[in-house]
């Protein structure tokens, strides 16, 4: 078995904003989470990120601007001495129907497909209900974190997933246990 993580952006590596990460000033890190992903890089698990970005769809950012957010995110990471593989993100208006926007399965077939990885290898970490239907509907395994949208989330949750504080605490969990 060839582990891998593929993650949601906001609410799981940075905090999140219901007006939208529009630049680097509103990107935070959450707890933890640069340091979750350099774990895992170093116990050679590679790392992916789907992230829908509605916020190209409604002009509250441009995709300049989210590019330039993507570089700070990988930069702050590789810094501290992991790596993101890839990003893939949504930038379609919820109406758009599009079949990239969580919990579409879009991003993640593109990942899978790229990095000729098996989905049931794989787990999928998010915060929101549409992380967790879009990993459930690709085969990875579905994490919540209660980051974020996840306190929310976990109200409504399915009772077989795995629940964690946060990305670290899935991360460390991971490493320790194996599964």
């Amino acid at each position: 078995m060839n582990k891998f993580v593929i993650l949601d952006r906001d609410g799981v590596i940075n905090k999140d904003s219901d007006s939208y990460i529009k630049n680097l000033e509103e990107w935070i890190p959450e707890e933890g989470s640069i340091e979750a992903i350099v774990r895992l890089t170093k116990a050679n698990i590679p790392v992916f990120v789907a992230t829908n970005q509605s916020g190209i769809g409604r002009g509250k950012i441009s995709i300049a601007d989210l590019k330039e957010i993507h570089h700070e995110m990988s930069n702050t990471v590789e810094k501290a001495g992991g790596a993101i593989l890839d990003i893939k993100f949504c930038p379609h208006h919820p109406n758009d129907r599009c079949e990239c926007r969580k919990p579409e399965i879009g991003l993640i077939t593109q990942i899978l497909s790229e990095n000729n990885l098996k989905a049931s290898d794989g787990y999928f970490v998010g915060d929101s209900d549409s992380d967790l239907q879009a990993a459930d509907k690709s085969g990875c395994k579905a994490v919540l974190v209660l980051t974020g949208k996840g306190r929310t989330t976990l109200i409504n949750k399915p009772k077989y997933l795995p629940v964690f504080p946060n990305l670290l605490s899935f991360v460390m969990s991971l490493l320790e246990n194996g599964e």
